[in-house]
């Protein structure tokens, strides 16, 4: 749970450090605007993946599940500078599945957190091999970072694709080349 508070107080201090008059028209509301937006896309903090994962539906054997181009929105832990992209998950369920926009879910879970891509992979993966008990999990981000696009190096167009692959899908190089296949590359 966000403290709104603390929030606006630490907006009007950094309007202030910048050299900007906090008080002035088109600013003034800007700490409670900043505190609001911010309790929407730090929402993750307060949620669990189980809430999204606990309900399955029985099946019989089926193959591989893909939820490609998931888009999601994050912020970079280092700079608090939003990074964006599309998330790719796959599991293979072993006698339970879970309903597809579960799997979107998962992703604004951990995306809506500060956040590293890497760990964000993981943290997707993981949740898929605890919660739905699957034979493997494998998911891949790809995503630009805005610290590296405004500020820094100043790179607009560059992609990070991070990868993690659990069970099934670590031990098999043709399940792996399945999920490429399915993915279109």
């Amino acid at each position: 749970m966000t403290d709104k508070e603390k929030i606006r107080q630490a907006v009007a201090l950094l309007l202030e450090g910048i050299g900007e008059d906090a008080h002035r028209e088109g600013l003034k509301e800007t700490p409670d605007r900043i505190a609001r937006m911010y309790e929407e896309i730090f929402a993750g903090l307060d949620q669990t993946p189980e809430q999204a994962l606990c309900k399955t539906f029985e099946t019989s054997d089926c193959g591989m599940v893909l939820e490609k181009d998931i888009v999601f929105y994050s912020v970079c832990e280092h700079h608090l500078l939003p990074f964006y992209g599309r998330a790719n998950v796959a599991y293979i369920p072993d006698g339970r599945v879970v309903g597809l926009s579960k799997l979107a879910r998962t992703v604004e879970v951990y995306a809506k957190r500060p956040q590293l891509q890497e760990r964000l992979t993981a943290q997707i993966a993981d949740a898929l091999m605890e919660y739905l008990k699957p034979r493997g999990a494998m998911v891949m981000l790809e995503a630009e970072h805005m610290c590296m696009t405004m500020r820094g190096v100043k790179k607009p167009g560059a992609k990070t694709v991070t990868l993690v692959t659990r069970g099934a899908f670590a031990e098999n190089e043709c399940l792996q080349q399945q999920f490429w296949q399915m993915m279109g590359r």
